[in-house]
């Protein structure tokens, strides 16, 4: 895929983020469970699409197009994990409490996400490897977003949701657009 021109003194447009989605079946379950906790909490956001839900690896930063060479160093990077595929489990959701409002809802887990967390941090060691260590947090809480909404929900059991992730994604999205486009795509394998 060609390089998104950047116009000079362009307003940053893009975001670019490595993610890993659910199967089809693990998105559908995530989406009755947002309609549910809506419908429970009282609150007014709108669910996220079902396409759009996933979980955050790594952000690489809000830019004005998409820089080519950081494309690329983000696939060799992801080229370098060799881990094999993982069970992601959420067992309870909450809301981000960090804004005032626009608060994220989101679905959390314990010990049903140990491998996601070490291969998040796998990932930004390879991240470090390539020059991109300014993107590779070394802090992460693994998360999935339902919704946003201006109330705050309290953390609290839900039905489990898990899949087994396969592979991880390089995503290029639209600020406020709620469009996503892969830029790459890497299998986990042993």
């Amino acid at each position: 895929m060609p390089q998104q021109p950047s116009p000079p003194g362009a307003r940053p447009a893009d975001s670019l983020f490595f993610a890993i989605f659910p199967d089809a079946a693990a998105a559908e379950r995530i989406a009755q469970l947002a309609q549910q906790l809506r419908g429970e909490q009282g609150l007014h956001g709108k669910p996220l699409k079902t396409e759009r839900f996933h979980v955050t690896l790594h952000h690489l930063g809000h830019h004005a197009g998409w820089p080519q060479e950081l494309v690329t160093l983000a696939g060799q990077a992801a080229a370098a994990v060799v881990l094999p595929p993982f069970e992601i489990t959420f067992d309870r959701a909450s809301s981000f409490t960090s804004a005032t409002r626009h608060r994220p809802l989101v679905l959390r887990g314990g010990e049903g996400l140990l491998a996601l967390t070490a291969f998040q941090q796998a990932l930004g060691v390879a991240m470090g490897e390539v020059g991109l260590q300014r993107w590779a947090k070394p802090g992460y809480t693994p998360h999935a977003t339902l919704l946003y909404d201006d109330r705050s929900v309290a953390e609290q059991v839900v039905e489990t949701i898990a899949w087994t992730a396969h592979e991880f994604v390089l995503v290029h999205s639209q600020l406020g657009e709620g469009r996503y486009t892969p830029l790459g795509r890497w299998p986990l394998r042993e």
